[in-house]
């Protein structure tokens, strides 16, 4: 029986889900210092760059028919991938957490049952999205989604109804940390891209249409978290909708937009899991991580991710640097090899890179001035190690 291939709509459904999510939202409130158009220029830039990134990755698993975590063996070797897979899971169970934190958080702001009891209905949605799979969401899927983006409207109508801009004090944000906090959100999906794209019946228009959709959606919720501050002076996006009388449709655009995203989180844990651990299926590790991210939510706060995001680009901006220069520049493939140590040395060279761009204001953040650095790096140790081979 042929396996059943994923369509370029189920593709934007899945990355639609992706997108709307409290947590972008609270970080879309850290850009209103800078005011209203200054933040949405970094966001707006933020994203370009860092949905240019996941096209890549989309593209190379798509185009390899595999998944993200079994691309990076391409340039990193089979046994040098490990580390990255590893870390992969590590970023995921965390993010899993991470949400899950900040959805039990809104929603209780809106019907205050405690923070736990919310954790774990959002827990507990999370691992019917897992055991449902993937491939079988279909219809479940398509009306989650469909009434997501009609109480998204709501709440965009909500934030920006009021007409009146407030001053919002607080540290000020640089805008070249601004924009690099816009391109750490589609960053962080990186290694997750190509799980999705190679089942899809059209890998290349999956992911054009998965990074478009993404992207699209994510610039309005940063701009609905940082509109929420700019305009009703208030950053916690439950009590806007508590003050609204969204009670329950406020309760379903929280709850379901955190179990859609979240949901991604673990099944590529999941997925990253199969890279590392021989014989496991990665559903039952992929319902693990929701349990574990569930318990962590309950007993331990996650309020500032900042740190957390820049984290995510200074491992994974290199990494995809690389990946980018070996199989769209280079042509080269390094699967067959157990490590490849002038890969590794590059990443940390890239990785170095960019906590040292941290310390230095840059228009187009740190990203993009690192993922340049690294792929010329990459080529200039190709040249080296091809002149030494004709020698």
């Amino acid at each position: 029986m042929e396996e059943r291939r994923t369509t370029l709509f189920e593709n934007g459904l899945i990355w639609f889900g992706a997108a709307v999510s409290i947590a972008e939202i609270l970080t879309g409130t850290y850009f209103a210092p800078l005011g209203f158009g200054k933040g949405l220029a970094a966001i707006v830039l933020g994203h370009v760059i860092g949905c240019a990134m996941l096209c890549c990755a989309g593209l190379i698993g798509g185009s390899v028919r595999k998944s993200a975590m079994e691309t990076v063996k391409r340039s990193f070797g089979e046994k040098g991938s490990l580390f990255f897979s590893v870390l992969n899971i590590i970023q995921l169970a965390g993010w899993t957490a991470i949400m899950i934190y900040d959805g039990a958080l809104a929603a209780n702001g809106v019907k205050a049952l405690g923070r736990w009891v919310w954790c774990m209905v959002i827990g507990a949605l999370i691992m019917v999205w897992i055991l449902i799979g993937i491939k079988n969401l279909g219809k479940v899927n398509t009306v989650a989604m469909a009434a997501l983006f009609c109480l998204t409207l709501v709440l965009s109508a909500i934030v920006f109804g009021s007409g009146t801009l407030h001053h919002v004090g607080g540290e000020g944000m640089l805008f070249g940390a601004a924009v690099e906090l816009s391109v750490a959100m589609p960053l962080s999906w990186l290694p997750l891209i190509s799980d999705y794209t190679r089942e899809a019946k059209e890998p290349k228009g999956a992911t054009i249409v998965s990074t478009l959709v993404y992207g699209v959606v994510s610039v309005w919720m940063y701009v609905i978290g940082m509109g929420a501050a700019v305009f009703t002076g208030e950053s916690d996006i439950a009590q806007i909708m508590v003050k609204a009388g969204l009670g329950l449709a406020g309760l379903l655009i929280v709850v379901f937009s955190t179990s859609t995203t979240t949901f991604l989180d673990a099944y590529s844990a999941g997925v990253s899991s199969e890279s590392v651990f021989s014989g496991i299926q990665g559903k039952w590790f992929a319902a693990g991580v929701a349990l574990i991210g569930t318990v962590c939510a309950i007993f331990f706060p996650m309020d500032d991710i900042t740190g957390f995001l820049y984290l995510i680009g200074s491992v994974f901006a290199p990494m995809i640097a690389i990946q980018i220069a070996d199989f769209f520049l280079l042509r080269q493939d390094h699967s067959a090899q157990k490590a490849d140590a002038w890969n590794f040395a590059i990443w940390l060279a890239g990785f170095a890179a960019y906590r040292l761009l941290m310390r230095v204001d840059i228009a187009v953040g740190n990203t993009l001035p690192d993922m340049l650095f690294t792929i010329l790096v990459c080529l200039g140790v190709h040249r080296i190690r091809a002149a030494e081979k004709t020698k």
